[in-house]
């Protein structure tokens, strides 16, 4: 069976969190929000620092959301020294071009397209987080 961990899911689209919540606590993760790049921030305790935040052990990212976006908010990411080892899933509806963009970054997981089947998402996100426990063992 695949490691439960607690997620992060970056994502302006309520629609899609509630999708995510949905089959990812089915599974025994425990699920964050933010709605976008500035609240992720907040969420996680860089800004304004805060040591008592969460630590996920995975971030969901969509790209294109309002104030700041996941592309902006992940090169954020990779300069904390809190957040840069956390792996990233990016999951959005733009194609092949930001796909190569966060390819390059190397907290970045897996990207995964829009419509996604929930199947292959969950079995993605146990190897991910499989993964990142046995790392740290």
């Amino acid at each position: 069976m695949s490691q439960t961990g607690t997620i992060l899911v970056v994502d302006d689209e309520p629609e899609i969190v509630t999708l995510l919540k949905f089959i990812l606590e089915k599974d025994g993760h425990r699920i964050l929000e933010a709605g976008n790049g500035v609240a992720a921030l907040e969420r996680l305790g860089v800004e304004p620092p805060s040591p008592e935040a969460p630590k996920p052990d995975l971030i969901i990212l969509d790209i294109m959301m309002p104030v700041m976006d996941g592309y902006t908010l992940n090169n954020r990411l990779q300069k904390e020294p809190k957040t840069k080892a956390i792996p990233i899933l990016v999951l959005t509806a733009k194609g092949q071009k930001m796909r190569d963009l966060f390819e390059m970054a190397p907290n970045v997981a897996a990207y995964v397209q829009k419509p996604f089947d929930p199947k292959m998402l969950r079995e993605l996100i146990g190897s991910i987080l499989d993964g990142r426990k046995n790392a740290a063992a």
